[in-house]
C-alpha cells in the first residue's frame, strides 16, 4: 500500500495538535500546573512521534521523541516547570512546526535547526534533572529508515505504560490481536504488511467481515492505532492485548477476561475500551480522548481544573474540540476547494432561480397559479440551501484568536511590559477566506497596541494604573457584518503629536479637523509615530496596508482613542463575499447594486438642502449635517441620467467611518445577489468592487461607495483644471 497519499491527512492532524500543544503550554501555570494540561501536552507530542515514525519522517520523529521524554518527566515531577522551561518547550514547538512545513514541501529539514534544538532538549535533561534524554530515541539516526526501528523501543516509559501489554516483569514485549473489519482481501494483505513492521506475525485467521492478526510485538497499542488509523477508518480497526498474564487469550472484539483493574494505565489507552462498554471508561467521561488518553491517568480522575485555576478556560476549548470522540461520523474532513464549488453552484441556482421567478412574474397570476405558488416554494428551499452551504464556509473566530496568545507572551517579554490577553466572542463566526485574510492586519494592530498603545510598568504605575496592561480582541456580528476590535488600555493617542508629524510628512491637515479625522493619519503611507525605529515598528509600513487590505474585503477601519484611558481599533467586515443583499438602483439605463450594509436612508432632496461649495464640490444638509454629493452618473460616466438633483433620490450611504449621499435615479428593490470577482473575469474598475448576474440574465455592478467618493472627486477637480486651462492661455497671450 502506498501510505503516501495519507501524508496530507497526517499533516492536517500534526497542525492542529502543535497548535493544541501550544495552547496549553501558553495557560500553563507554572507555579501550580494542572495535570490535565500536562498530559494533553504529552498526548500532543506523543501522537505526532507516532504518525512521523510511521510515515518515515525520522528527523520528525527523533526531535518529538526528545519532548516527548522531557514532557513525560515534567508530568510525573522529576522536571519542576519555570518559564524558560515553557520557553524552551514553545521553542522545541515551533522547530517542528518547521520540520513539519519541510516535509510537507518534501524537503529535508535544516539539519543545523535540528541538531541545535536537540542540543537544547538534551542539555535542559542533564541541567535539570542529570539525566540523558532520548539516546535511544526512535530515529536517532534520522538517515534510517523509522519502520525497523519503530519496534525497539523498550527504554522509553511513556511507551511501557501506554502499550498496555506485558509480559509480566514490567516490559512492554507481549502480544497483540489485531481486528480489521470490512477490509477487502487486496487491501487486507498490504495492512498486515505494514503490521509486519511492528513485530512478529503470529498468526492470521478469519474473513473479510472480521480479519485478525496475533502479532508480537514491543511497540504500544497507541502507537499501531495512532499508525493505522491514519490509513484505515477507526470503526474498521479494533486492537487488544492478547496472551498477556491477566488477559487469559481474549477474544478479539471484547474486553479481556478479567480486564485491567480500575487503576490500570490499559484501560484509558485500549481502542477496544474506548470501543467497549466498560465501566470505567463511561465513568471518566473522557470518551473523546479515550484513544489517545494518558498512560498515567487513571479512569478515576476527574477531566476538570480544580476551582480558581487559571487553567479553566483552557480545558473547556479543549472539551470544546473533541478529536474523534463520537466516531468518524461526527465531523468529515473536506477541502476547501469543493466547498468552493459548491458555493459557486448554489451561486448559478440563486442566479437561475431569479430568472425563472422575473418570467413567472411576468405572466397572467391566473393562469399559471400553481407555477407561482411552486416558484415561491423553489425560492424559499433555495434560500436555505444558499444558507445552509454558506455555513459550511463559517469558521469561528477562535481559529484566528488562538494565534495570539504566543504572539503577545513573546512580544510583551522582548519589550519589557506586562500585558494580559482577553479574547471575547471566540464563537462568532466568519467566513474562512476572510479569517485567513484578517490575520495579517490584525497582527499588525496587535503589535502596535503593544509596542505604541500599551505603556511600560513604571509608566503605568505612575499614571496610577496597574502594571499589567490589558489587550482586548473581541469579535461580534452587528447585522449582517462582523465587528472586531483591537482594544488596549495604554496612553492612547496624542492629537499633537499626529497633527506634528503629518505636517512634517507633507501630509495636509487643518487644525479644526475632528479627533476622527486625526486618527485616520495614522494610515497615511509611510507614517509613524514612533521615536526611533526597531524591529517592532516605526519603519511608517503597516498601517496603510492594514487599511488597504480592510478595504479590499469589502469592510472598512475606524479609530477611537482617548488620550491617557487607551485605543479601540475597531474592523467592520462582510460576514461573507460570495452572497449579499444588496439595493437595486436605476442610473439612466444602467442597473447598479449598493451593498445594504452601507444604505442607511433614502430621501428626496431639496433645492435648499443643497450648497456647492469651492472646487466645485456640492454638498448636502441631512438633520444639520452636510455630506458629500457623490453624482452617480457623472462618476461612472451613464448617459440618458437624470442631472437635476432635486429630481434625483439621494441614498444615504456609509463607508470608512464617512457619510455620502449617492444621487440616482430610481430605487428598484432589495435583493440577494451572487458575488462575481470582476478583477478575475475582467479588470479592476474604478468606483466597483464586484459584478453580480440578475434575474433577466444581464450584468450589474456592485458599487463601492468609499472609491466612487474618491473617483468623482477626481472627475470634478480634472474638469475644474480643464475649464481654468484655456483662461489660463488667454491671460498669457
Amino acid at each position: 500500500m502506498d501510505i503516501s497519499e495519507f501524508y496530507e491527512t497526517f499533516f492536517e492532524e500534526a497542525e492542529e495538535l502543535l497548535g493544541d500543544m501550544e495552547r496549553h503550554l501558553l495557560e500553563l501555570d507554572v507555579d501550580e500546573p494542572d495535570a490535565e494540561q500536562l498530559n494533553a501536552i504529552f498526548r500532543a507530542a506523543h501522537s505526532i512521534k507516532g504518525g512521523a515514525g510511521t510515515f518515515g519522517f525520522d528527523v520528525l520523529q527523533h526531535t518529538t521523541h526528545l519532548l516527548e521524554n522531557l514532557l513525560d518527566h515534567t508530568r510525573h515531577g522529576e522536571l519542576v516547570l519555570r518559564r524558560d522551561i515553557v520557553d524552551t518547550f514553545l521553542e522545541a514547538k515551533d522547530m517542528l512546526h518547521d520540520q513539519l512545513d519541510a516535509y510537507r514541501q518534501g524537503e529535508e529539514p535544516d539539519p543545523e535547526a535540528f541538531e541545535r534544538i536537540c542540543q537544547t532538549l538534551k542539555q535542559l535533561a542533564l541541567d535539570e534533572m542529570g539525566k540523558k534524554v532520548g539516546d535511544d530515541a526512535p530515529g536517532a539516526a534520522p538517515a534510517a529508515k523509522a519502520e525497523p526501528e519503530q519496534a525497539s523501543q523498550p527504554e522509553e516509559p511513556s511507551e511501557k505504560a501506554s502499550s498496555g501489554v506485558s509480559d509480566g516483569d514490567g516490559s512492554a514485549e507481549g502480544q497483540l490481536t489485531i481486528a480489521l473489519l470490512g477490509i477487502a482481501d487486496k487491501d487486507r494483505d498490504l495492512l498486515v504488511e505494514e503490521l509486519a513492521n511492528f513485530g512478529e506475525i503470529i498468526e492470521r485467521r478469519g474473513d473479510n467481515s472480521r480479519y485478525e492478526v496475533v502479532l508480537e510485538t514491543s511497540t504500544s497499542i497507541d502507537d499501531i492505532e495512532m499508525v493505522m488509523c491514519f490509513i484505515v477508518e477507526p470503526e474498521q480497526l479494533e486492537i487488544v492485548a492478547a496472551g498477556g498474564p491477566a488477559a487469559g487469550g481474549p477474544a478479539a472484539g471484547g474486553p479481556a477476561a478479567g480486564g485491567p483493574a480500575a487503576g490500570d494505565p490499559a484501560a484509558d489507552v485500549s481502542d477496544a475500551a474506548a470501543k467497549s462498554d466498560s465501566v470505567e471508561s463511561a465513568q471518566s467521561g473522557q470518551h473523546s480522548e479515550a484513544k489517545a488518553a494518558s498512560p498515567g491517568k487513571t479512569p478515576e480522575q476527574p477531566a476538570k481544573a480544580e476551582p480558581g485555576k487559571p487553567a479553566a478556560k483552557g480545558q473547556d476549548k479543549a472539551k470544546a474540540k473533541p478529536k474523534a470522540a463520537a466516531g468518524a461520523e461526527s465531523s468529515i474532513r473536506v477541502p476547501v476547494n469543493k466547498v468552493d464549488q459548491i458555493i459557486n453552484l448554489v451561486g448559478e441556482l440563486i442566479i437561475t432561480q431569479s430568472m425563472l421567478d422575473q418570467t413567472v412574474s411576468e405572466m397572467d397570476a391566473t393562469q399559471g397559479g400553481a407555477l407561482v405558488n411552486g416558484m415561491s416554494l423553489l425560492q424559499r428551499n433555495a434560500r436555505d440551501l444558499q444558507e445552509a452551504v454558506m455555513s459550511v464556509r463559517m469558521v469561528p473566530m477562535d481559529y484566528v484568536f488562538s494565534r495570539f496568545p504566543r504572539l503577545v507572551r513573546d512580544l510583551a517579554a522582548k519589550l519589557d511590559k506586562n500585558v494580559e490577553l482577553v479574547t471575547e466572542g471566540e464563537s462568532t463566526e466568519l467566513d474562512k477566506s476572510l479569517t485567513e485574510r484578517i490575520i495579517d492586519p490584525l497582527t499588525h494592530l496587535v503589535r502596535n497596541s503593544l509596542d505604541h498603545g500599551i505603556e511600560s510598568p513604571d509608566k503605568r504605575e505612575a499614571a496610577g494604573k496597574s502594571r499589567t496592561g490589558r489587550l482586548t480582541l473581541s469579535a461580534q456580528h452587528q447585522g449582517g457584518n462582523i465587528l472586531i476590535e483591537v482594544k488596549d488600555d495604554g496612553g492612547g493617542l496624542n492629537r499633537e503629536k499626529l497633527l506634528a508629524k503629518a505636517a512634517s510628512n507633507g501630509v495636509p491637515t487643518a487644525e479644526n479637523m475632528s479627533d476622527d479625522d486625526v486618527w485616520q493619519l495614522i494610515f497615511a503611507p509611510g507614517f509613524s509615530t514612533a521615536d526611533q525605529v526597531s524591529d517592532v515598528s516605526g519603519r511608517g509600513v503597516g498601517m496603510d496596508v492594514v487599511k488597504r487590505n480592510i478595504q479590499a474585503m469589502g469592510g472598512h477601519v475606524e479609530i477611537q482613542s482617548r488620550q491617557g484611558q487607551g485605543t479601540t481599533t475597531r474592523i467592520v467586515l462582510p460576514l461573507t463575499l460570495a452572497i449579499l443583499d444588496g439595493m437595486s438602483i436605476k442610473v439612466g439605463n444602467e442597473m447598479f447594486i449598493l451593498p445594504l450594509s452601507t444604505v442607511l436612508e433614502s430621501l428626496q432632496p431639496r433645492k435648499e438642502d443643497i450648497y456647492a461649495m469651492a472646487g466645485d464640490d456640492v454638498v448636502m444638509k441631512v438633520r444639520d449635517e452636510y455630506l458629500p454629493v457623490v453624482a452617480v452618473h457623472q462618476a461612472l460616466d451613464v448617459a440618458d441620467a437624470e442631472t437635476e438633483p432635486t429630481n434625483c433620490i439621494a441614498v444615504i450611504v456609509q463607508g470608512e467611518g464617512r457619510r455620502y449621499a449617492l444621487l440616482v435615479d430610481d430605487l428598484i428593490g432589495q435583493q440577494q445577489v451572487v458575488v462575481k470577482n470582476l478583477e478575475t473575469n475582467y479588470r479592476k474598475v474604478s468606483g466597483v468592487s464586484a459584478a453580480t448576474i440578475l434575474g433577466d440574465g444581464s450584468v450589474a455592478l456592485i458599487l463601492d461607495v468609499t472609491d466612487l467618493h474618491r473617483l468623482s472627486r477626481t472627475k470634478r477637480e480634472a474638469q475644474s483644471a480643464s475649464r481654468q486651462t484655456p483662461l489660463a492661455k488667454e491671460v498669457e497671450v
